[in-house]
């Protein structure tokens, strides 16, 4: 019973590092990529559609992404979209494909990226924590239950302890290497 609470708190923990790795994508770094448009979204016949599933999207070079719907009556949609999801870049519609710009980030801009990422760790950091909390009660209420004993409670409780503190060492690590990749000119 303590193994399974053990490896779900784990499991909950390695989740927590991934989502806050796939936000940490919708962040702009030096060079564009297209996952600073994960979070866009049109209405495609009454469903809200990720662009990737609409037409192609490229970065075609360091500052410029190229979105190539395959019905081209969404181009104003895609624009729209583009336009209300404030990505960083003004959409550029030519009749065929919607291009964006990116300007070269700017110190400012780059520390505005390192202070979103700082609270998306941080976000990442309470989630782990209520993980450990939640696994915690769940032993404590065994030990209540008279299913386990003191030592084994406690032996536990250290173990999962030692899990948070790897996860939350794991963030930092994460986050020092990503905020270098951000403030590299």
């Amino acid at each position: 019973m303590i193994n399974e609470i053990y490896n779900a708190c784990e499991t909950k923990m390695k989740s927590s590092i991934e989502h806050m790795q796939r936000d940490f994508k919708t962040l702009r770094t030096g060079k564009v990529t297209t996952s600073v448009l994960d979070n866009v979204k049109i209405d495609y016949y009454g469903t809200p559609t990720p662009l990737d599933q609409v037409g192609s999207v490229i970065a075609v070079d360091a500052t410029t992404i190229v979105v190539n719907p395959w019905e081209k009556n969404l181009l104003s949609d895609i624009e729209s979209a583009i336009s209300a999801g404030n990505v960083g870049a003004s959409p550029n519609n030519d009749g065929d494909q919607i291009k964006l710009f990116f300007p070269a980030m700017t110190v400012e801009q780059r520390k505005e990226s390192v202070k979103q990422m700082r609270g998306m760790g941080e976000n990442a950091k309470v989630s782990i924590r209520n993980d450990r909390k939640n696994s915690n009660d769940q032993i404590k209420k065994l030990e209540k239950d008279k299913e386990i004993t003191q030592d084994e409670s406690k032996s536990a409780q250290d173990k999962i302890q030692k899990t948070t503190d790897k996860f939350i060492t794991n963030i930092y690590t994460i986050l020092k290497d990503k905020e270098s990749e951000i403030l590299k000119v």
